[in-house]
């Protein structure tokens, strides 16, 4: 019999709950669609609606991203009707992102291209090895001044030149066989940190990897805080100095929430675990979860039709 986390005391009920219009059916990356066609990102819900037979893929830009399993995609500007682009690009797209007049794509064989939306053409195709298995949390691609940077399916971060239509670098994050692919990316300052399931890598004068068995992976200025398959919550340093550490036995964490003062963590079982930065101390709450999709925005998280604010 699978056991569960069991915290020795609970506070009240944490309170703010709400009720979305509708309940989620698919996470990404970059949000969360609802099955009314609604859309969550990072920022809250967002006037838009996705059709039919379309998925969301991410937020840029400004723009909404959305395909069909088949390549068409669509992109949606909120609140402007009349600002729709589509695009067929003939096979499945697994990640996209959009800055003016260029579409970044990472297709789910692992080949990366730019678009010019203008003329709906090609600019550079960059191929992929193929990935047998990957985790569903795909990590869109990301302009940075002139480069886009492509978190790919195979464990690397392929660095492009935009202008120059080049490929500058390919960054490797981890070598695993399958479920390889990056789950997290981001770059403050002169700091990129990435992770796969079962790594953590960051790059600033150097590179330095950390071997975890990742739930979640949160990056601000002044540290990295993770979540663990073995119910650790874990702060380390932006070069991967662990700083501290707490266990909670059998914990199954579902989704992680770092904001200027506190770091919170669902847990499975109907909990929210809420701890200091410096993970010192902590206090559990209850909270209603339920299994289903959960996605967790800068300081909301959104399960089934409900959404819990932190702060």
């Amino acid at each position: 019999m699978k056991e569960s986390y069991v915290p020795e005391q609970t506070e009240a009920t944490w309170p703010g709950e709400g009720s979305l219009a509708s309940e989620i059916v698919d996470v990404s990356g970059d949000g969360a669609q609802l099955e009314n066609g609604g859309v969550i990102t990072r920022d809250g819900v967002v006037d838009v609606t996705i059709p039919e037979g379309y998925r969301f893929v991410g937020s840029s830009d400004g723009r909404i991203i959305a395909a069909t399993v088949n390549g068409k995609v669509l992109l949606q500007t909120p609140g402007e009707s009349n600002a729709t682009v589509e695009l067929d690009l003939k096979k499945t797209v697994a990640g996209a992102s959009v800055q003016g007049d260029m579409l970044a794509v990472l297709f789910a064989d692992n080949d990366m291209a730019l678009y010019e939306l203008g003329t709906q053409t090609p600019v550079l195709k960059e191929r992929g090895s193929a990935a047998v298995a990957v985790d569903n949390r795909i990590v869109n691609p990301v302009f940075f001044n002139d480069l886009v940077l492509f978190p790919t399916l195979d464990g690397k971060v392929v660095i492009i030149h935009a202008a120059e239509k080049k490929l500058l670098r390919s960054i490797i994050v981890s070598s695993e066989a399958q479920f390889n692919n990056i789950i997290y990316f981001k770059m403050l300052g002169n700091t990129i940190v990435a992770a796969t399931p079962t790594t953590v890598f960051a790059l600033a004068d150097n590179e330095v990897r950390e071997a975890y068995d990742l739930r979640d992976v949160i990056f601000r200025g002044e540290g990295i805080w993770l979540t663990t398959k073995q119910g650790e919550i874990v702060a380390l340093t932006p070069s991967l100095q662990l700083k501290a550490k707490q266990k909670f036995p059998f914990a199954h964490f579902i989704g992680l929430i770092v904001t200027e003062t506190q770091v919170f963590a669902l847990e499975k079982e109907g909990y929210l675990i809420a701890l200091d930065k410096d993970l010192g101390g902590y206090k559990v709450y209850d909270a209603d979860v339920r299994d289903g999709y959960v996605f967790a925005a800068d300081k909301t998280f959104y399960f089934d039709s409900r959404y819990l604010p932190v702060e």
